[in-house]
């Protein structure tokens, strides 16, 4: 059985050996798997990306599994979320099912019987709607641009943007793979027009590009069209 195409796992667990084997079976299943270490990690790796479930261990050092669970509901957090722990009484399952899961399986268990139950809670979430959506992430290369926050991510590591640089991004994000003039730029950050304020943009786009790309004097990403302007390129 293989697992929905394009599905999102985030993986949660204290234990590497385990959380290592999770995530490479559910990968040979079909599935792009994301892994974190504690409740913390998972809180890291959430504020930048998005999931189409989280299969959570609840016991963890620190803040467990039916705490982070009960925080992203209170939080608004709709993800799908599935337990995994060595606790099999009907109260703890109780506690987690009142927390928000989506489902508890008890430790030890069948990884066959693990990709049933995820493949069951992902029917049952509603499909998207046909209508075509702005993308809420754009990927270029290793960085990851938040469109909704606004915020740019190396990995898990936020990258600081200026205000202009912010502005900048939010302009070129809303229309990717579209040449924007600097004239229009200008326009669009609420400045004077101007050579010399064109002059200023262009140097807030190099600078932007140190953060962008690999190799600023050769951008891939935010690339400059000869006699067009600028333009925002995402993988």
């Amino acid at each position: 059985m293989n697992g929905q195409p394009d599905a999102h796992l985030l993986i949660v667990d204290d234990d590497e050996r385990i959380r290592g084997l999770l995530q490479k079976f559910l990968m040979r299943h079909g599935f792009w798997v994301t892994a974190a270490r504690d409740a913390r990690h998972a809180r890291s790796v959430l504020s930048g990306l998005e999931f189409d479930l989280i299969v959570l261990d609840v016991m963890m050092p620190g803040e467990d599994g039916v705490a982070l669970t009960r925080s992203l509901r209170e939080a608004g957090v709709k993800t799908p979320v599935m337990l995994l722990t060595a606790k099999g009484e009907t109260d703890d399952r109780i506690t987690g099912l009142e927390a928000g899961a989506d489902d508890y399986l008890a430790k030890p268990f069948e990884p066959k019987e693990l990709l049933l139950r995820i493949n069951a809670i992902l029917r049952r979430v509603p499909a998207p709607s046909a209508e075509a959506e702005a993308p809420k992430f754009l990927m270029l290369g290793p960085v990851r641009y938040d469109v909704e926050r606004g915020e740019m991510w190396r990995g898990d590591d936020l990258v600081r943007l200026t205000a202009t640089e912010a502005q900048l991004m939010k302009i070129f994000s809303g229309c990717p793979n579209e040449p924007v003039s600097r004239a229009k730029l200008v326009e669009d950050l609420g400045r004077d027009r101007g050579q010399a304020q064109e002059r200023a943009v262009d140097v807030q786009i190099t600078r932007l590009r140190r953060k962008l790309e690999a190799d600023p004097k050769q951008p891939r990403y935010l690339q400059t069209v000869r006699g067009a302007g600028y333009m925002l390129a995402p993988d």
